[in-house]
């Protein structure tokens, strides 16, 4: 049969072969068409599995990343802000005025003259008495040695008049004894007597010139001490205005003659003055406790009290001036430094004040200030603060906390805002 199979194909002709196969393609390719793709389906089914791997491996990097880079909790030991009575007054009035001091000189030259030394510079302190600097004195100097030779010059005539006189009183003593036993003529002995007499007018006047001379001298001496120009009373140079060679008066002459050498003030007798308006004088009394505070050291509590209230008021200003001394004097405080003052009340009804204290070693100092480290909500919040007192190992507390809150008094140095916290209460 196989045999005839062959013998059937090599009789049919090619071109029918051809023929066949072109009336049976697009059959095929219909079959072709509504044939089901089992690949694509079971390569859709595998994708989704791959998907959520990636995605549960995606989760994981992402918190293993978050937990390795979160930060770590820092420990720290902490303690609450307490308040307590300082015992003080409450405030009833604010104010502000200026340092001033009670004596203070500018110091000039009793006579016009030119500078010729300089013995003081700025900040020097100096005694009562203390050469300041000096005026030419050659002209001076001059007339005393004239003047000293006019003293010697009437000394010297005084002696000559003191030998003369009692020369002559013994020879009138002598002619009248002879005119009283006529040896001797009237004439003669009243012509003694008469030289006598002038004689001892002579030498009165004398002495008279002498004291004038005397007098002279000291005046002459006196005119060269002054141009010694001293300090009159202890205290501190605050300027110096004439330079040696320049001209210096005790008076304004105009030009480029100065009025004084330098400006002394007594740091002991610094006191303030205050301009109270009217509406308000009424709360100052004397003897009132005050607080002062420069503006320099704004964390400076210093203790005051009212001297005395200048009994008149400034019509332009509607303000009484009030004097404020201090307690105690100390280095810092310098003429003209402005300064704010709180009249306190006193008495009985003066209520305590509650001030906010901390242990000291919870203040640190970060760019340049007083900070504090506080536990709030379980992180770390840095606070500025300001510290007006210290008290053994506490310090007082007026601005940046409150009470209760809990400051940092033992942990790491650096420490970092938003940090979790996990504190240790003392």
């Amino acid at each position: 049969m196989d045999g005839h199979f062959g013998l059937f194909q090599r009789a049919v002709a090619p071109e029918e072969t051809d023929r066949v196969r072109r009336d049976m393609g697009p059959e095929k390719g219909t079959l072709d068409a509504l044939r089901i793709d089992r690949t694509q389906r079971g390569r859709s089914r595998s994708a989704a599995p791959l998907a959520l791997v990636l995605l549960v491996i995606l989760g994981g990097a992402g918190a293993a990343y978050f937990w390795t880079k979160r930060a770590p909790t820092v420990e720290v030991r902490t303690i609450a802000v307490r308040a307590v009575a300082s015992g003080g007054a409450a405030t009833l009035l604010n104010a502000s005025g200026y340092v001033t001091a009670r004596r203070q000189a500018t110091v000039s030259s009793k006579v016009t003259g030119k500078v010729t030394e300089v013995s003081i510079e700025e900040g020097m302190t100096v005694e009562a008495g203390q050469v300041l600097a000096r005026v030419d004195a050659s002209n001076v100097e001059t007339s005393l040695r004239l003047a000293e030779a006019g003293l010697d010059a009437t000394r010297a005539a005084l002696g000559e008049t003191k030998a003369n006189l009692e020369f002559a009183e013994r020879e009138a003593l002598r002619l009248r004894r002879l005119a009283d036993q006529q040896a001797a003529s009237p004439v003669e002995a009243d012509r003694a007597e008469t030289e006598r007499n002038s004689l001892a007018a002579r030498l009165e006047r004398q002495l008279a010139e002498v004291v004038v001379r005397e007098r002279e001298v000291a005046l002459w001496r006196q005119q060269l001490d002054d141009t010694v120009i001293r300090a009159p009373f202890s205290g501190v140079v605050t300027t110096k205005n004439a330079q040696p060679g320049e001209m210096i008066s005790p008076m304004s002459v105009g030009g480029f003659t100065r009025t004084g050498i330098c400006t002394i003030v007594d740091m002991t007798s610094l006191e303030i003055e205050v301009d109270v308006s009217e509406s308000y004088i009424n709360r100052v009394a004397p003897e009132q406790p005050v607080v002062v505070t420069l503006d320099s050291y704004p964390d400076w509590r210093i203790p005051a009290r009212v001297i005395a209230i200048i009994p008149t008021a400034d019509r332009q200003k509607a303000t009484v001036k009030v004097r404020v001394g201090f307690e105690q004097l100390d280095p810092r405080i310098l003429p003209d430094m402005s300064v704010k003052v709180a009249f306190q009340q006193a008495g009985a009804d003066a209520a305590p004040r509650r001030e906010l204290r901390i242990p000291r070693k919870a203040v640190r100092r970060d760019g340049g200030r007083d900070v504090v480290w506080i536990v709030r909500e379980g992180k770390l919040e840095r606070r500025a603060v300001t510290v007006s007192a210290e008290s053994g190992e506490e310090v007082t507390i007026v601005a940046g906390l409150t009470e209760g809150e809990r400051v940092v008094v033992q942990g790491p140095e650096n420490l970092k805002e938003g940090d979790p916290a996990a504190e240790a209460k003392s």
